[in-house]
């Protein structure tokens, strides 16, 4: 298989200067897998590398679109990246893949899956993560129905997807009707197939990767720092692109909204460059020294909150780009059984670079090309020991193809898988519904009996009122004789 190394973490953390640390080490070229890096024109509002700190080694997929284009498409990104990962590797080099938009990274990683587990929208970057089929809902207007007609559609088609579903996760009900529409197969038979071929692939000695595997034989690492540290780290850096012309950088695109509007052209601003960080933060201010409806004091102090929303905006987005590397990068990990391939650096502390991330990687490339044993990655620090520790004790998340609800008939809720429900019923609420049950049903019976008792009596006692009493009345032949 051919040699991949790929570089994600948060932004700040260092990745660009571990990209060419490796790439210069061991004669490769970068690959960038940032969306917004990608166009031409706005290096400081897009934080690219600076020429001068490249080392001379080339990078691909930087600066190459326009400002009125829209962001690739996940398809489209992805088989470029791999045309060029083949390029590189035919002119004997090794393909060095980086950059914070986790999605593009993720879809260039793993062999196409018959269906996604997740739509292309992710819940921390929607704003970012360009649609695959914005227009699954005009094809489809019942996607956008009540979530009962959705459910109702859905247990016609696929009675066995609707069962998975809790009736309130809407998402995952409107995601299984897409699917249905989409291949015009039920969700429950897709995922049922999409489940043989992998186990087919776990079987073939990786010489051929079947859908939800790695595609080379590739090493990921996580660049990573404390978060007070990294926070601390942003702002200072948020400043620092203050004074390289950030501010010169966002009004330029201010501008050029202006000049199109002006021509009648309308700019699409909730998508491309226009949703980066450190333009939408700003625009309040551009707008009011536009108007001019502001003193200059209150300008500057306008100025001063915009600058605030870019350093927030950046703290968040970092977090967001965590979020997605613990949750859905190492989970398609574990899935391929290949969590093993990713390695977290400790970046806290800069002064401890060379310790703390060249030597540690440049070990494990060169294992990686020498096909050695590599080490296990808890073993790199205490970072990362807790960090991948704390991971792989939580839960595995739940496998559209074996969920299933299950009903609480005690406390007349639904739970939405097996995970849940052992939660539930471990839990002090459903413990008291069950203890509150078993009083109820104690006491129903003691009255029942007690009623049932009741009757009794109550007939015996009618009994002895319509018969003679055979104490009272002497036996036939006997003489009765008075107690004295």
């Amino acid at each position: 298989m051919r040699t991949l190394v790929a570089v994600v973490g948060a932004t700040g953390t260092g990745k660009s200067k571990l990209a060419v640390d490796l790439a210069s080490r061991f004669n490769g070229e970068i690959i960038n897998g940032d969306a917004m890096q990608m166009y031409r024109g706005l290096p400081i509002i897009t934080n690219q590398i600076p020429i001068e700190e490249r080392n001379g080694v080339p990078h691909h997929l930087i600066s190459c679109i326009d400002l009125q284009k829209e962001p690739w498409r996940i398809n489209m990104f992805r088989n470029e990246c791999l045309r060029l990962i083949d390029d590189i590797h035919a002119r004997g080099k090794l393909p060095v893949l980086v950059g914070g938009t986790h999605y593009y990274t993720q879809s260039v990683l793993f062999q196409d899956q018959l269906v996604e587990k997740e739509s292309v929208y992710s819940d921390d970057e929607s704003e970012l993560c360009p649609a695959e089929d914005v227009d699954s809902a005009v094809k489809w207007p019942i996607l956008d129905a009540e979530p009962e007609v959705v459910m109702k559609k859905l247990r016609e088609v696929d009675p066995a997807m609707a069962d998975r579903w809790h009736p309130k996760d809407t998402r995952k009900i409107r995601r299984s009707l897409e699917i249905y529409f989409q291949t015009g197969k039920p969700a429950s038979q897709v995922y049922a197939e999409q489940r043989r071929l992998k186990q087919a692939a776990m079987g073939n000695d990786g010489f051929a990767p079947g859908p939800g595997q790695l595609r080379c034989n590739t090493i990921i690492f996580w660049v990573h720092s404390e978060k007070p540290t990294l926070n601390e780290r942003l702002n200072k850096r948020v400043d620092v692109m203050i004074e390289q012309g950030l501010l010169a950088e966002a009004r330029r695109m201010s501008d050029y909204i202006r000049e199109k509007e002006a021509q009648g052209v309308t700019v699409d601003q909730t998508r491309g460059v226009w949703v980066s960080i450190g333009f939408k933060e700003l625009l309040p201010y551009f707008e009011a020294l536009d108007n001019g409806s502001l003193d200059e004091k209150s300008l500057e102090t306008l100025r001063q909150e915009c600058i605030e929303r870019v350093k927030t905006a950046t703290r968040q987005y970092g977090g967001s780009q965590v979020k997605w590397i613990r949750n859905k990068l190492w989970t398609a990990l574990a899935d391929a059984g290949m969590a093993n391939r990713l390695y977290l650096l400790d970046s806290t502390d800069v002064e401890k670079w060379t310790e703390n991330i060249t030597e540690p990687s440049e070990r494990l490339v060169e294992g990686l090309l020498r096909n050695e044993p590599l080490p296990d990655p808890k073993s790199l620090s205490e970072l990362a020991r807790t960090t991948l520790e704390a991971k792989e004790a939580q839960p595995a998340p739940v496998d559209p193809s074996t969920a299933k609800c299950i009903t609480c008939d005690v406390c007349h809720r639904i739970l939405a898988n097996e995970r849940e429900w052992k939660i539930h019923i471990h839990g002090g609420a459903h413990k008291r519904a069950v203890k509150s049950q078993a009083k109820r049903a104690a006491r129903d019976a003691y009255l029942r009996q007690r009623q049932e008792s009741q009757e009794g009596g109550h007939a015996n006692a009618k009994d002895s009122q319509n018969e003679p009493d055979s104490k009272a009345l002497p036996a036939e032949g006997v003489e009765f004789i008075e107690d004295k």
